[in-house]
C-alpha cells in the first residue's frame, strides 16, 4: 500500500488533438486580452508557424508582437532581452511557442512583469510572490513537457550550470497541444526532444516521490513514446506517430510536474552548463547507464518499464525484467539520430570529477532517485557513458 499524499498539480486548461491549436483565438479572449506578445524562436518564424498563430490571434481583435530571440538552452541573458521586449510593449497575455526553451522564457517574463528585482533572483522553489500575466504555451516539439511544469530552467554562465526557477506561478493558463504542428519538426529534433520525453516518464515512475496518480501518467507516457518514437523519425508525416509523440510527452510532463526527475537530470545538468550539450541529449544519452545503475533500487517498476517498452521478459527473473529496462532504452536510442556517447560529444575524461560533484550537489532531484550515489557511482555513470555498450 501507499501511504504518500496524492497530490496533483495542474494547469487551468488543457487543450490537446489535432487543430487544436484553433482555440487559441477563442481561449484569448476569455482572458479579456487585447495585446499579446508571442516568445518563440527563428525556427518557428520560419517554419510559418508563428505567423499561423499570430493570425489566429488578430482574427480575434487583439494586437500583437513577436519576440523571436529565444536561443536553443537559454542563458539568463536571453531571458533578460526578452523580459526588455515585453516591457516596451506591456502585453497583457504571453504567448510561448516552440520547444521548452521558448516555453520557459515566456513563464519566466510572464512572473517578471509582475514581481520586482532581476531574474536570478528567483532561482529556488518558491520565490515567486506574485501571480504573472498570464500565459498560453504552445509546444511545438513533443518533448520537453514545460507545458504543464512548474519549473522554468535556464543556464548561468557564470556558474556553467543549468537553475531552474520553481513556482506553481510558472504555470500557463492553458496549454495547447497540437500533434499538427510537430510535423514539421527534423528528425535531429525529434529523436531529442522524444527521448527527453522518455526519460520524464521514466524518471516521474521511479521517483521516490511517485504516487499511484503519476503513476498512471508514466505508465501510458512511457508506452505510447516507446512504440511510436523509432516512427516519428523515420517518418514525420506519420500522424499516428506524432499523436502518440505528442500525448505522451504531455503525459510525461504532468507526471514529471507531480513527482519529479531523479539523477538523470542531475548529471546531465553539468554537460549542459559546462559543454552546452542540448538538454534532450544530454538526458536521453545518460538514461540507460543511470538506469542500468538504478534497477535495483525499485525492481517491480523497472521490470514494468521494460514490459512497457514492449520488451519479452518470458522466463526472466524479477531483476532480469528489471535490468532488461536499461537494454531496451538503449536499443531504442541506437535508432535515432543522435549523439551516442560521451565521446561522440568530446567531453574530456578530465572533466568527469568536476561534473560528478556537482550532479551530486543537485539535492533537489538526487533525493527523488530510487537509489542513493555517491560521487564515486556518478564518476562510474559518466565513465560507461563515453561507451555505446551498457
Amino acid at each position: 500500500m501507499d501511504n504518500k499524499i496524492i497530490t496533483l498539480r495542474s494547469i487551468h486548461l488543457l487543450l490537446a488533438g489535432f487543430n487544436a491549436i484553433d482555440r487559441i483565438g477563442p481561449e484569448a479572449k476569455t482572458l479579456a486580452a487585447s495585446h499579446a506578445l508571442i516568445v518563440t524562436d527563428k525556427g518557428v518564424v520560419a517554419s510559418g508557424i508563428a505567423a499561423k498563430i499570430q493570425g489566429l490571434l488578430e482574427t480575434e481583435g487583439l494586437d500583437v508582437d513577436v519576440f523571436d530571440g529565444v536561443a536553443s538552452d537559454p542563458d539568463i541573458a536571453c531571458a533578460e532581452a526578452a523580459l526588455v521586449a515585453a516591457r516596451g510593449v506591456k502585453p497583457d497575455l504571453i504567448v510561448g511557442i516552440g520547444g521548452g526553451s521558448s516555453m520557459d522564457v515566456a513563464a519566466i517574463i510572464a512572473v517578471m512583469l509582475t514581481n520586482p528585482g532581476a531574474i536570478r533572483d528567483y532561482f529556488g522553489i518558491g520565490l515567486v510572490k506574485n501571480p504573472g500575466v498570464p500565459v498560453i504555451l504552445v509546444p511545438t516539439t513533443a518533448g520537453t513537457g514545460a507545458e504543464v511544469t512548474p519549473n522554468a530552467i535556464l543556464t548561468d554562465p557564470a556558474e556553467k550550470l543549468k537553475k531552474a526557477i520553481v513556482s506553481p506561478y510558472i504555470l500557463p493558463h492553458a496549454a495547447i497541444i497540437d500533434p499538427m504542428l510537430t510535423v514539421s519538426m527534423p528528425a535531429t529534433v525529434t529523436s531529442s526532444s522524444g527521448i527527453d520525453a522518455l526519460t520524464h516518464a521514466i524518471e516521474s515512475f521511479t521517483s521516490n516521490n511517485a504516487t499511484v496518480l503519476t503513476d498512471l501518467y508514466a505508465q501510458e507516457g512511457i508506452r505510447l513514446i516507446g512504440r511510436s518514437l523509432r516512427t516519428a523519425v523515420a517518418c514525420g508525416t506519420n500522424l499516428e506517430a506524432r499523436y502518440d509523440m505528442s500525448i505522451g510527452s504531455l503525459y510525461a510532463g504532468i507526471s514529471l510536474a507531480n513527482a519529479g526527475v531523479t539523477a538523470v537530470h542531475a548529471l546531465a545538468y553539468p554537460l549542459g552548463g559546462q559543454f552546452n550539450v542540448a538538454h534532450g541529449i544530454a538526458n536521453g544519452l545518460l538514461l540507460p547507464y543511470v538506469m542500468a545503475f538504478n534497477a535495483v533500487g525499485n525492481i517491480p517498476k523497472f521490470a514494468q518499464i521494460a514490459a512497457l517498452m514492449g520488451e519479452n521478459l518470458t522466463g526472466l527473473t524479477a531483476l532480469e525484467q528489471a535490468r532488461q529496462a536499461a537494454r531496451a532504452v538503449k536499443a531504442l536510442y541506437r535508432d535515432l539520430a543522435i549523439p551516442q556517447s560521451l565521446a561522440d560529444l568530446k567531453i574530456p575524461r578530465e572533466a568527469i570529477p568536476g561534473m560528478a560533484r556537482a550532479a551530486v550537489n543537485v539535492t533537489r532531484l538526487m533525493a527523488n532517485n530510487p537509489r542513493a550515489m555517491t560521487v564515486a557511482d556518478v564518476e562510474k555513470i559518466y565513465e560507461k557513458a563515453f561507451s555505446t555498450e551498457l
